[in-house]
């Protein structure tokens, strides 16, 4: 049953990831992986939620496994920020390379954080 949660998750994560990386990135004419960014921070944000309603006890084991492993697991990817980063520094963004590691981590941080927090303010 675990394993189903997690796929069913997944199914919805990926198409989500993709067809949100794509409607960002359209939007803006830059290098910047803008679309990468922002599904990597939302990621981040209802993973923080989640964690923090789960310390709360307001989150099953279930709802984990679908939400967080499944949706989130799939929502963000680690592998295209990694690329997208590489690439930048080798066509010669080195500047873009160094905002998308800064921002990312920053971002993505400060958005777990702030969903933990979130989460803790309305379940306490």
């Amino acid at each position: 049953m675990n394993w189903l949660l997690v796929i069913i998750g997944a199914a919805v994560g990926a198409p989500l990831r993709y067809l949100t990386d794509r409607a960002v990135q359209v939007k803006h004419d830059t290098v910047f992986p803008w679309g990468t960014f922002a599904v990597n921070v939302t990621g981040c944000l209802i993973l923080g939620l989640l964690t923090g309603a789960a310390s709360a006890g307001n989150a099953s084991s279930h709802l984990q496994l679908l939400i967080g492993t499944g949706l989130c697991g799939a929502l963000t990817t680690y592998s295209t920020f990694s690329y997208e980063t590489l690439r930048l520094t080798e066509t010669g963004a080195g500047f873009y390379a160094a905002a998308n590691v800064i921002a990312s981590v920053t971002a993505g941080l400060g958005a777990a954080f702030a969903g933990v927090s979130l989460a803790q303010a309305v379940w306490s």
